[in-house]
């Protein structure tokens, strides 16, 4: 086993992969907008891009993801936040997802979500990448 932490800050990593033989699994930190003047279909938006990213770095994409958890500072833009999840979630990979009404720790966050993913490396892979 090893565990590779990426974007690593004095509290958190953005991202932990920990890589097991031929698998991977992946643990995304809950992601909020960098640019908080827009509202929650561009943060939105601006996450799953964020999302996108990080799971490229092992080799990932949003295939992968098997769990989803959304923060939602306001229900009432649930509907708004689905309209871009369901254009960037592939049709036949739609993970288990929970959403919720959170207050979240700056008023200006409107969302913030947390992803897992599993990675198969072909076996002529090494885990070390």
């Amino acid at each position: 086993m090893k565990i590779v932490r990426h974007d690593i800050g004095p509290r958190f990593s953005e991202m932990t992969a920990v890589h097991l033989g031929q698998a991977k699994l992946l643990y995304l930190s809950g992601q909020v907008a960098e640019n908080t003047s827009l509202d929650i279909t561009g943060q939105t938006r601006e996450i799953l891009m964020f999302i996108d990213r990080l799971l490229e770095k092992e080799g990932a994409d949003k295939t992968a993801i098997v769990s989803a958890r959304i923060f939602l500072a306001s229900v009432g833009d649930y509907a708004a936040m689905n309209s871009v999840w369901d254009d960037w979630v592939p049709q036949g990979h739609t993970p288990s997802r929970t959403t919720v009404g959170a207050k979240l720790i700056r008023p200006e966050y409107k969302i913030e979500i947390e992803i897992q993913a599993i990675v198969n490396q072909p076996a002529n892979t090494s885990a070390n990448t």
